[in-house]
């Protein structure tokens, strides 16, 4: 954890990878992040396929990746007095975070304006999968569902292809990157205004927003893109190729790159002729251009021919696996690799945090993922004043699973 946003304290009340995963940026920065869960806990602690420990100490390893640095505890908010105890919490929080489906949220009164009766100081920051707008603000989305109706499902892929979905849950994650980024202008202007916020993160709109370039074309009379593989629609070559050992990628981003690239593969007259000097003279000999380089390729290994073009100083690159990555020195020397202590359990690893601020994340630690209700009476205590009878009757009365 990073020391930015010490001293402020989030309710998570998220769940599933689109909110835990803008909690988990907040708790990198450096915020207290309390995981408020309800009875049960998080449907995501019994993803598979893969876990540490045993018995109580069992851990999905796929819950750990989102939920790092993080305190958990157990409130029932379907009943009052579970109510009660995270309005009391609030009362003594900078940021509340929430996914639920949209009502449901003012259904159990955990919404901005109740919340904001509580403590009007509140960053309140509500996702859901279409937003608080729109004729369809009720309906249910997961990162496929959004991919594919946020466009952006239709340029990935293979031309011809059935459209594929991004590796990466891009449909989640955008959505909590953008609401760390949208909680942390909060915060800011909170510091001139004293005033809290409510915002409103719709899933949908950030797929819209990742879209770029690809909607300044569609919406200015440019061409509608197309599935574009390894490739790009303007830049070429910009694509994945196939060494004798493997694949690996050539980026000729700019026709500065072009005669280097000819160069590292022999290819020298290529980079003389003023028919191949641009990228849309490029692309339109592409089948032509590629029934030389293909074959040439597979005569020599990639690192050969990383080698040859790194010479040249064309950007380029090996396709890692995602287990080779974290191999990469580069990699392990920005601290890209993180160790999480959870002592009978073991130690379980994630990817590290990518938010880098000279003179601390050298040396950076990040804490264990929890327990579920691991911190319940800890918080109470510390957070909403709560004594330990108190305690004892809310757990009775089972509102602390």
């Amino acid at each position: 954890m990073l020391s930015v946003l010490r001293g402020v304290r989030v309710l998570d009340l998220t769940r599933m990878v689109a909110g835990p995963y803008g909690a988990l940026l907040l708790a990198d920065l450096g915020a207290e992040v309390i995981k408020v869960e309800r009875p049960g806990g998080d449907e995501v602690r019994a993803m598979g396929p893969t876990f540490v420990g045993e018995g109580e100490h069992r851990t999905s390893v796929y819950f750990a990746a989102f939920h790092r640095s993080k305190r958990s505890i157990v409130l029932d908010l379907t009943r009052d007095e579970g109510r009660a105890a995270l309005y009391d919490l609030a009362r003594a929080s900078d940021v509340v975070i929430e996914n639920f489906r949209f009502g449901v949220a003012e259904k159990l009164r955990c919404d901005a304006a109740s919340l904001h009766a509580v403590n009007p100081k509140l960053i309140v920051c509500g996702m859901t999968g279409f937003g608080r707008t729109g004729p369809d603000r009720d309906g249910t989305a997961f990162d496929l569902t959004l991919q594919a109706r946020g466009g952006t499902m239709s340029i990935t892929g293979e031309p011809g292809r059935t459209p594929a979905r991004m590796g990466p849950p891009m449909g989640d994650l955008a959505g909590g990157m953008f609401a760390a980024l949208a909680i942390a202008s909060a915060l800011y202007e909170r510091e001139r205004t004293g005033v809290g916020r409510a915002i409103d993160l719709s899933l949908l709109d950030c797929q819209v927003a990742l879209l770029a370039y690809a909607a300044t074309y569609a919406l200015n009379g440019g061409p509608v893109l197309g599935p574009q593989g390894s490739g790009h629609a303007y830049a070429w070559p910009y694509r994945a190729l196939t060494a004798k050992d493997g694949d690996f990628v050539v980026a000729v981003f700019t026709d500065r790159f072009w005669p280097g690239f000819c160069r590292a593969l022999s290819l020298d007259a290529w980079a003389e002729d003023p028919a191949l000097a641009t990228h849309a003279q490029r692309r339109a000999r592409q089948a032509e251009l590629l029934s030389v380089i293909e074959p040439l390729l597979r005569e020599r290994t990639a690192r050969e021919w990383l080698e040859a073009l790194e010479r040249e100083g064309v950007p380029c690159a090996k396709v890692q696996g995602v287990d080779a990555v974290f191999e990469d020195e580069q990699v392990r020397a920005r601290n890209m690799v993180a160790s999480l202590d959870q002592g009978p359990a073991g130690v379980i690893g994630t990817a590290g945090n990518p938010m880098k601020f000279v003179g601390e994340w050298e040396s950076e630690r990040h804490g264990p993922v929890p327990a579920l209700g691991e911190h319940t009476d800890e918080v109470l205590r510390a957070v909403a004043g709560y004594d330990d009878t108190r305690i004892r009757a809310l757990r009775a009365a089972g509102l602390l699973g």
